[in-house]
């Protein structure tokens, strides 16, 4: 998956596989069928170990808003030498294999969608706790929460300093802070 991730689908050679996976290529045609099968199984691991964290960190907060808010905070914490410090893998594979592996694309798009699904149930929850106005869009909310870790990740990507994306995170947590509904 990391392989995959850092260097994407077109780029990743059978030699750079066989290095990774200490496999022949005869095996891991046996094992994976082609390298769009390995490619997409580890586009499943990243999709469902990135949706899990997601679902963990919004179980530890107080309150889905604030589940929300420390998540964007989260990003100014991840060292520059962590996975997490790339652009998304979801995004990154949609760019590299839209015009050429079809298939591939559409996987991508799915998984964004069902991370995209998962914000809208924390948007919908929040609603439901009376953390925000009931005439809230939850899936309006969840675009533009996936629209600002999309940034935060190219920002890390782009090896942002850490005061900068720090900055950056603590407004866009603000901003959905400030969506709180007032108690009257």
């Amino acid at each position: 998956m990391t392989l995959f991730w850092k260097k994407g689908y077109h780029a990743t050679s059978l030699k750079d596989l066989e290095a990774a996976l200490n496999m022949k290529p005869g095996s891991i045609y046996a094992a994976f069928s082609s390298k769009e099968g390995l490619f997409l199984e580890a586009l499943a691991r990243y999709y469902e170990t990135s949706r899990g964290a997601f679902a963990a960190e919004m179980a530890k907060a107080g309150s889905p808003l604030e589940g929300v808010a420390q998540h964007l905070r989260s990003y100014a914490d991840i060292p520059t030498d962590h996975p997490r410090a790339q652009a998304c893998m979801l995004l990154k594979t949609l760019v590299d294999t839209r015009a050429t592996e079809p298939a591939i694309a559409e996987k991508s798009r799915e998984y964004l969608s069902g991370m995209r699904d998962a914000m809208t149930e924390v948007f919908e929850r929040a609603i439901a706790a009376g953390e925000l106005p009931e005439d809230t869009d939850p899936q309006r909310l969840a675009r533009r929460l996936q629209a600002c870790i999309m940034a935060l990740r190219f920002e890390l990507h782009q090896g942002t300093g850490e005061a900068d994306l720090s900055a950056l995170a603590e407004d866009m947590a603000q901003e959905f802070e400030r969506l709180r509904k007032v108690s009257t």
